[in-house]
């Protein structure tokens, strides 16, 4: 049984992608200029994949992890997550999705400072109004799966950078999505440190059958990832296995 108790059920058909992406653009004007920064992107990512987007600063890797998550609109193209195309849903239905379908890791961290690693995990399922019982159970699994179970009670500050991570890396987790979007996970720390993060990531894939989107340029993941794709210029440059 997963950490976190029975599986939720999944919207869709198992046989299908979990993530489809078909003819995606997104043009940016500024002014008289116009900057494709994505076009021409196909992409299937399969339940329980570990997929890893990678590319030179620039190439569109963050632009395309926010078009997926819908946290930004295409000018064209289709997005599909779990058999539904995104891209007609309403401001209140990607509000949704992204609260309880896709969990964040930011290269940043983005905890907040005066919340304790645990107050950081569980605040997405106060949010969503579980138990105090619920939300202390799912807490506390989440953070003993990153090995963080005895600095529960530290703040950010009180943290390393892994450490801080791997606290943002639980908070994705404790909703149970079935998406875990990363952009840049590993951008802020040191070889080692990002290697271990990677592992971890590849360890939550393999444990919890949950599927990991993650853009970066770190050459590490090269070994860990199912699948690689390599942005330029905002299209693909290698096709899919």
């Amino acid at each position: 049984m997963s950490a976190f108790g029975p599986s939720i059920a999944r919207r869709g058909d198992m046989a299908e992608p979990l993530v489809l992406v078909q003819n995606l653009e997104r043009v940016f004007h500024f002014g008289s200029q116009e900057i494709r920064a994505i076009h021409d992107v196909d992409l299937e990512v399969q339940r329980g994949q570990f997929v890893a987007i990678t590319g030179r600063s620039g190439a569109g890797k963050t632009t395309l992890l926010n078009l997926i998550a819908g946290l930004d609109r295409p000018t064209s193209g289709v997005v599909c997550i779990e058999g539904e195309d995104i891209t007609r849903f309403s401001e209140d239905e990607l509000t949704e999705l992204r609260r309880h379908r896709i969990g964040f890791v930011f290269q940043s961290y983005g905890l907040l400072p005066l919340l304790s690693a645990y107050e950081n995990v569980e605040l997405p399922l106060r949010i969503a109004g579980l138990s105090g019982t619920e939300r202390a159970g799912r807490a506390r699994d989440c953070l003993e799966l990153v090995g963080l179970g005895p600095r529960a009670h530290h703040r950010p500050y009180e943290l390393s950078g892994g450490e801080q991570q791997r606290v943002a890396i639980a908070r994705a987790l404790v909703n149970r999505p079935p998406i875990i979007m990363a952009d840049e996970p590993t951008g802020e720390l040191d070889s080692a440190t990002a290697s271990v993060i990677f592992a971890l990531l590849r360890e939550i894939v393999d444990r919890e059958g949950v599927t990991v989107i993650t853009a970066t340029h770190d050459p590490a993941i090269i070994e860990l990832a199912s699948v690689v794709r390599e942005l330029s210029d905002g299209t693909f440059v290698n096709s899919s296995p």
